[in-house]
């Protein structure tokens, strides 16, 4: 038995990194699940070496069109949705807050936070209709703490939001039984983050108590918990992965 058979899942962001390692999870635990990215190649391979249970579709996040045609595939797909992994995300430029292109910074908002609102906004029904679900936004640290070297404003706001946004469509949807919770990873061995630093992680090692980066696996661990029963009594809540980072 997989923690997750019977559950229907949509991964965004899942050609490579985090979501990835949590889309071949899910499919290893039992779930049926849609991994959407702009990765098309990338996603298309990835779904097909994860078998029948995996689909992946083209999906720009930060469409409301596009959010609704993810969903429709996905009931005809495999049935009503009943987990949402918002994990598509990026950092935008490394720059001062009085030298941020406004375009760049609305870009990272659509990126990290107003897809998180379409996501939610387009899956709750199907998750009323099938009597519940869980929704797990990937935030980050810099959605607890001011980090420091964060790339931008827009970043950093955008994963407060999440988390702001997390708690108060758990406290809208409980009754419903849908449970919200956001996941804050502090620095993971992604591509997203090797872009950004250099070989050795920029000696970004040396800030976590633990002396190193985290695996996308061990995000995907919790990830799981939360989507699944296990965590039947847990909503609107942060969770940290950080190596101790935050706790400095």
């Amino acid at each position: 038995m997989g923690k997750l058979d019977g559950k229907v899942a949509i991964i965004t962001g899942a050609a490579q990194g985090m979501g990835e390692a949590h889309a071949r999870r899910f499919v290893a635990e039992g779930a049926k699940v849609v991994l959407t990215d702009l990765n098309e190649e990338r996603g298309q391979a990835i779904a097909k070496e994860l078998g029948d249970n995996a689909l992946f579709i083209r999906h720009d996040v930060t469409s409301p069109a596009e959010w609704k045609q993810v969903l429709q595939q996905a009931e005809q797909a495999f049935g009503t949705v009943t987990v949402l992994v918002n994990n598509a995300g990026i950092l935008g430029p490394l720059v001062e807050t009085t030298e941020f292109d406004e375009d760049e910074y609305l870009k990272v908002c659509a990126v990290n936070q107003h897809s998180q609102f379409y996501g939610m906004k387009t899956v709750i029904p199907s998750m009323q209709k099938a009597g519940g679900g869980a929704i797990v936004n990937i935030s980050s640290t810099a959605g607890m703490v001011s980090i420091v070297g964060a790339p931008n404003l827009a970043y950093v706001g955008s994963k407060f939001a999440s988390r702001g946004m997390t708690k108060h469509v758990a406290v809208q949807y409980g009754p419903d039984n849908i449970r919200v919770n956001s996941v804050h990873p502090g620095y993971i061995k992604t591509p997203m983050m090797a872009a950004a630093t250099d070989a050795d992680g920029g000696g970004i090692t040396a800030q976590v108590p633990l002396r190193r980066m985290s695996d996308p696996d061990e995000v995907s661990s919790l990830v799981l918990f939360l989507a699944s029963d296990d965590s039947s009594y847990i909503s609107g809540m942060e969770h940290v992965i950080d190596g101790g980072l935050t706790a400095q």
